[in-house]
């Protein structure tokens, strides 16, 4: 990884309710994390499932069964010595751009709307709109 990569720890703040924050803490227990080691896992094992929308050669639709996380980990690893925060860049993809043109095709093919009386996005036929 580059040297003049940026690997300063910066705070994300969030509000949950308490009963969820102790049930995130009391599973972070088990497994001997911290509460932060545990937020941060568990966001990115959830970005993972939205990946594979690419069609790349290397995406996760050209290894099925297979686990591309791994696979790009050990690819950078034979190669160079990277921290923690390297590796979550170097493995990380871009899903605020691709929620933003995925949210765009949506609304052009007329399958979602944004409504400001719901208080977000809804599909067309209502499914999602409380109608």
């Amino acid at each position: 990884m580059s040297d003049s990569a940026d690997t300063s720890r910066e705070t994300v703040k969030t509000y949950v309710p308490a009963y969820q924050k102790a049930e995130w803490q009391s599973h972070a227990d088990d497994l001997d994390m911290s509460q932060s080691e545990f937020v941060r896992t568990m966001v990115q094992a959830g970005r993972k499932g939205f990946e594979s929308d690419s069609a790349e050669p290397d995406s996760p639709d050209s290894d099925p069964g297979g686990n591309t996380l791994e696979r790009q980990v050990l690819e950078l690893l034979s190669s160079d010595t990277y921290s923690w925060d390297e590796l979550l860049e170097a493995v990380s993809d871009d899903i605020e751009s691709r929620l933003d043109e995925t949210l765009e095709e949506l609304q052009a093919t007329n399958r979602i709307r944004y409504s400001g009386r719901h208080g977000g996005y809804t599909t067309v036929d209502g499914g999602g709109d409380g109608n």
